[in-house]
C-alpha cells in the first residue's frame, strides 16, 4: 500500500502525457449527443463517480446520476436509455453485476464507456469504448493509485468535454509529490486516532467525494466506523451525534466547495468537536489543526491531492493498531456481486 501510493505522483505525469484515447471517446460522445449521464460502478470507484458527477453537471450541464445496477441485474429491468450516456467505473472490471448492467445498458440504446485498469476484462468487452486508466498493477487490497487515476481520467474525459486542453493538470504531480513527503501533522494525527472507535469525514462539493473515500480507506484498512456526510446534510441531523471531543475529519479546500463548509466548521467549533481539517491554509489556521493542500490546481482537481492524507492516514494508523494494511481481514482485491 505504501509504494503504492507514493508511486501516484509518476502515474499521474504518465497519464497526463497520454491521454489520446480519451480524445477519441469525447468525439463519440459529442456525435451521440446524449441529454445525461449515468455512472455504473462500486465501492471505491463509486467515490470516483460523485466527483464525476460534479465534473458532468458543473463543466458540461449535463444531469448525471449514479445507476442502480440492481435494478438489472436482480429485477429484469429493461429501462429507455436511447439518449443516455453510460459510463462504467472499475478498477478490474471483473464485477459481473456491474458488466451486466454494462452490456444491458448498451442493448438499451445507450452509449457506454468503461473505464477500468484491465482492457480484457468484463466490462471493457461489454462497452462499446474503453478507457483504459493506466494505473499500472495495483496488488494491495485498498485502492490507492487506482482511485486518482480514476479521479484525473475522468476530470480530462469532462475537461475535454467541454472544451479544455487538461492545462491544469500540469502541476498535480510535483504538488502530489510534495504532499506525501509532507504530510504536516500526520504523526499527530495517528496518536490522535489510535484510542478511537468512530469518527465522522465531511465535505462538500468535489470534496464530497473525498470524504466518503476518506472514510472508506479508514474502515476498511484500520476497523475503524468512519461515516461520510456531505456538510449540508450533516447539520441536517446526524450532527446530533457529536459532542465535546468526537472526532471530525473535515474536507474543505479553495472555492465554492470550502467556502460552504464555513458553516459547518463554526458550527463543529461549538460544540467542541476534536476537529482536524484536510483542505485550504485559511481554513486549517481557522481551526488550528489540519494539513494543508495545495490550491493551486482549483477546486476541480483537488480531490487527485485531497485524498492522499487520507490514504498516508489509513497507511499508518493501521500500522500503529498493529493490522496489516495489505490484506485486511474478509477482503479481496476482487469483489464479485450479483
Amino acid at each position: 500500500m505504501e509504494r503504492e501510493i507514493r508511486q501516484q505522483p509518476l502515474m499521474w505525469s504518465n497519464l497526463i502525457d497520454q491521454h489520446e484515447e480519451i480524445l477519441n471517446v469525447v468525439a463519440a460522445i459529442r456525435a451521440f449527443a446524449p441529454r445525461s449521464i449515468q455512472f455504473i460502478a462500486r465501492g471505491t470507484s463509486d467515490h470516483a463517480a460523485i466527483y464525476a458527477k460534479y465534473l458532468a453537471e458543473v463543466l458540461c450541464g449535463l444531469p448525471a446520476g449514479l445507476a442502480s445496477p440492481s435494478t438489472m441485474t436482480l429485477y429484469g429491468a429493461r429501462p429507455d436509455l436511447s439518449d443516455v450516456l453510460v459510463i462504467g467505473i472499475s478498477q478490474s472490471g471483473g464485477s459481473p453485476d456491474l458488466s451486466h448492467a454494462m452490456g444491458v445498458s448498451r442493448e438499451c440504446g445507450a452509449l457506454t464507456i468503461a473505464l477500468t485498469n484491465d482492457p480484457r476484462s468484463a466490462m471493457a468487452t461489454a462497452a462499446k469504448h474503453h478507457i483504459d486508466m493506466r494505473a499500472g498493477e495495483e496488488l494491495a487490497v485498498a485502492a490507492t493509485k487506482s482511485y486518482t487515476a480514476e479521479l484525473l481520467n475522468l476530470f480530462l474525459l469532462f475537461d475535454a468535454l467541454a472544451g479544455g486542453t487538461g492545462g491544469a493538470t500540469a502541476m498535480l504531480p510535483e504538488l502530489g509529490e510534495q504532499l506525501i513527503n509532507d504530510a504536516g501533522c500526520l504523526p499527530e494525527l495517528v496518536d490522535r486516532f489510535q484510542g478511537v472507535e468512530r469518527t465522522v469525514v465531511t465535505g462538500r462539493g468535489y470534496s464530497f467525494a473525498t470524504a466518503r473515500e476518506g472514510a472508506l480507506k479508514l474502515m476498511e484498512t484500520t476497523y475503524l466506523s468512519a461515516q461520510a456526510f456531505s456538510g449540508a446534510d450533516l447539520l441536517h441531523g446526524p450532527i446530533a451525534m457529536i459532542g465535546t471531543g468526537f472526532p471530525v475529519l473535515l474536507v474543505a479546500g479553495d472555492g465554492a466547495g470550502g467556502d460552504a463548509m464555513t458553516t459547518v466548521v463554526e458550527r463543529l467549533r461549538e460544540l467542541d468537536a476534536d476537529l482536524f481539517v484536510i483542505g485550504s491554509q485559511a481554513i486549517v489556521d481557522r481551526t488550528g489543526a489540519g494539513i494543508v493542500v495545495p490550491g493551486h490546481v482549483g477546486e476541480k482537481l483537488s480531490p487527485v491531492l485531497e485524498i492522499l492524507p487520507f490514504q498516508l492516514l489509513a497507511l499508518n494508523l493501521a500500522r500503529a493498531k498493529g493490522i496489516d494494511p495489505d490484506q485486511p481481514r474478509g477482503l479481496l482485491k476482487v469483489t464479485r456481486t450479483l
